[in-house]
């Protein structure tokens, strides 16, 4: 695997364990709280996985035809800064409705864990077939800012973790 790409995988898994460290040691019932018009914990995170998932899923799909898809340049720089503003903003952004459709019933936090951590192993596998050449091909979409790479990839799913943590936390002081 290219050295930045591991760097960026590492970053991407020490921000969800950390995350899920907090956690664990809590009651489902917390974790299964929402209050009114919000989602809980536990929907947080599988939201977080469910984005992964299914990003993983068109990587993959765009990887068979890497050598077709055009390089990230200055516009997708641009556009992953724009990307890692918003998420560092306290704003809401509805979630695209594609993934809303596609994310299954939370699931307790032992099982969810789990089931994030064969995601996980399945995005660290796919990492490790792209060729040193092709880090910089748009393999990845965001369902605002568009085309990216496989790097700003993983800085967004970083970032995407990021973004939920406050929301994570504010329901953890209910």
């Amino acid at each position: 695997m290219h050295p930045k790409l591991l760097q960026r995988f590492t970053a991407i898994e020490a921000e969800r364990k950390a995350l899920l460290a907090e956690l664990v040691h809590l009651q489902e019932d917390i974790l299964n709280y929402s209050p009114p018009g919000k989602w809980s914990v536990n929907q947080i995170l599988m939201h977080l996985m469910t984005s992964e998932r299914m990003s993983l899923i068109y990587m993959k799909k765009k990887s068979l035809g890497i050598n077709d898809v055009g390089d990230s340049g200055v516009i997708e720089s641009l556009k992953l800064l724009t990307l890692r503003v918003s998420q560092r903003l306290p704003f809401r952004f509805k979630a695209p409705q594609a993934l809303v459709e596609n994310t299954p019933e939370p699931l307790p936090l032992p099982q969810l864990m789990k089931k994030w951590d064969s995601a996980r192993s399945n995005v660290y596998s796919f990492l490790e077939t792209i060729q040193d050449q092709h880090i910089h091909k748009k393999i990845y979409k965001h369902p605002v800012v568009g085309r990216l790479d496989v790097m700003q990839a993983m800085v967004f799913f970083n970032e995407h973790i990021h973004h939920h943590w406050p929301q994570v936390k504010n329901l953890l002081k209910n």
